[in-house]
């Protein structure tokens, strides 16, 4: 690898964060949506219209939106914290859905975290 050529682990790093990362949330959380009651089925649809305005805003430019008002402020939430905040932010939002009582199959939650740990793991790999 030469000195201007990236990090294979930081594209594979930025492509989930970008592509992957919401979208799968977002499936999480439908699921939970569908299957939960009560207070889980709520945190649920909170994840799910979140992640589906960060899909949103992740591909507005190629619909065209990235005039709308609220672009700016969303892509620039997308960007803080080396683009980590807001998935972390949305995973600890998650993991309260499946901690209330009324929560729905508990394999919901073995996906998110197995999930949550290889995008841990991913980002880590890229600062070494």
């Amino acid at each position: 690898m030469g000195a201007f050529e990236p990090d294979p682990a930081l594209i594979a790093l930025i492509f989930v964060k970008r592509f992957v990362y919401f979208e799968l949330l977002f499936a999480l959380a439908l699921t939970r949506v569908i299957l939960a009651r009560g207070a889980a089925r709520w945190v649920a649809a909170a994840v799910l219209a979140l992640a589906a305005l960060c899909i949103l805003t992740t591909f507005a430019p190629a619909l065209g939106l990235q005039e709308a008002a609220w672009y700016a402020p969303m892509a620039h939430a997308l960007s803080a914290g080396q683009g980590l905040r807001v998935p972390l932010a949305l995973s600890a939002l998650f993991f309260v859905s499946g901690v209330v009582p009324t929560r729905a199959r508990r394999w919901i939650d073995a996906l998110h975290v197995m999930f949550l740990l290889g995008f841990l793991g991913l980002w880590g790999s890229t600062l070494m």
